[in-house]
């Protein structure tokens, strides 16, 4: 019992209940035919067919091939006793069933044996009742009984094929177009990460740009007016050369901010004139001092024409150099030495201090002198060496000789 319920769905028990009823119902209603007149088994013997057919049909589902080959002796049987509606009908569901849930090889197989059975019959019955009609009836029956469900099996399967065939193709279709919008998505996501990147990147070359040019000249300003102020015997010479440090050095710093205003503005510069050149450092080398602080500038090799990127950045390396020497180095001399070659070398020494100035600072200029050199591909170091504070950079250039 437990063998069969395994085996047995709860549809298939169903369909075999009705079968077994409708069976009952035709045999009642005498819905058969008997091969010789007089001869009429009894309704007992129909039964056994009848109750063998319905049996096979638990296994319709789950073991078609099975409930065939169970199906077929009782069919065999009942077309010996008489051929009945019933028992017809259930065997055509057998074939259907064994057709449709059993292998495609399986439905071809049955579709031959069913055809060569129907013109058997045909032949046979036309040959015993001598009558082509008669056996052209008699197969017409046999084919509808037994062609017709293996012919029905193989459409509905072939439709099912078709029908899970555009199931799946519209399921890879789903995954693909979800693949999509999550690639779309994740380059959605990995552009916004660039763009914020580039903003980023923007904001801080801004920022090390306005630190650059605002902490030298503003450095400068408030070292000399300082002195002015707090020196009470200063000479009209001294306060003369402080006042014309601090009017240049606001100059120029005006200047340089009108040039990052019209970049920003106008997205071109705006004023190449304005642009800082190595040419200058002579006079950015002379203006920066203190009174007990002076600094010193020595070019090696030929002078080159050199690429504005690379002429900004060692210009503003020297710059920043020299805010920090007039910010916190001791008094003494800063030396500065600027060397032309394959590579341009930059050395900045002032002597160490313990206070300086006590300007403030945010100490951000040695990150923005660094981030200058590592841009271009150059080397940067910073450090005490011995008792001075040495600031090097190396910029490797093309460089375009001037004739």
């Amino acid at each position: 019992m437990h063998l069969i319920r395994r085996l047995t769905t709860r549809q298939d028990a169903l369909i075999a209940a009705a079968a077994l009823a409708g069976g009952l119902l035709m045999l009642a209603a005498h819905g058969y035919s008997t091969w010789a007149p007089g001869w009429d088994p009894s309704h007992r013997v129909r039964l056994i067919p009848l109750l063998g057919l319905c049996a096979a049909m638990l296994l319709r589902r789950t073991a078609p091939l099975t409930g065939l080959a169970l199906a077929t002796p009782f069919n065999v049987a009942d077309v010996a006793f008489g051929p009945s509606i019933a028992t017809a009908m259930i065997y055509g569901d057998a074939l259907y069933a064994a057709s449709l849930y059993g292998r495609r090889r399986t439905a071809e197989w049955l579709l031959g044996s069913t055809v060569a059975a129907s013109l058997a019959v045909t032949a046979g019955v036309g040959i015993a009742l001598r009558g082509v009609a008669v056996g052209v009836v008699a197969g017409a029956v046999a084919g509808l009984v037994w062609v017709a469900p293996v012919l029905t099996a193989m459409a509905v399967r072939e439709h099912r094929f078709r029908a899970e065939a555009e199931r799946r193709r519209a399921e890879a279709e789903r995954r693909r177009a979800e693949a999509e919008r999550e690639r779309a998505e994740q380059v959605a996501r990995l552009a916004e990460l660039d763009r914020r990147a580039a903003v980023t990147a923007e904001r801080a070359r801004m920022a090390r740009e306005l630190h650059d040019v605002i902490a030298n000249h503003l450095s400068a300003v408030a070292l000399h007016s300082s002195a002015v102020l707090r020196v009470p015997d200063l000479d009209r010479e001294e306060i003369e050369r402080s006042l014309r440090v601090i009017r240049e050095n606001s100059v120029q710093g005006l200047a340089e901010m009108r040039r990052m205003i019209g970049l920003l503005r106008d997205g071109g510069d705006a004023d190449p004139a304005a642009r800082p050149r190595l040419a200058e450092l002579d006079r950015l080398v002379r203006h920066t001092a203190r009174s007990d602080l002076s600094a010193r500038l020595e070019v090696a090799g030929e002078p080159a024409e050199l690429p504005a990127a690379v002429e900004l950045a060692a210009y503003r390396i020297v710059q920043e150099s020299l805010t920090n020497a007039l910010k916190h180095a001791g008094p003494g001399r800063a030396e500065v030495r600027v060397e032309y070659g394959r590579r341009l070398v930059i050395d900045v020494s002032s002597p160490l201090g313990r206070d300086g100035s006590q300007l403030p600072g945010s100490g951000s200029g040695l990150v923005g002198m660094r981030e200058r050199a590592v841009m271009l591909a150059g080397e940067f170091d910073a450090g005490p060496d011995g008792g001075r504070w040495r600031v090097h950079a190396e910029l490797p250039v093309e460089l375009e000789r001037t004739p």
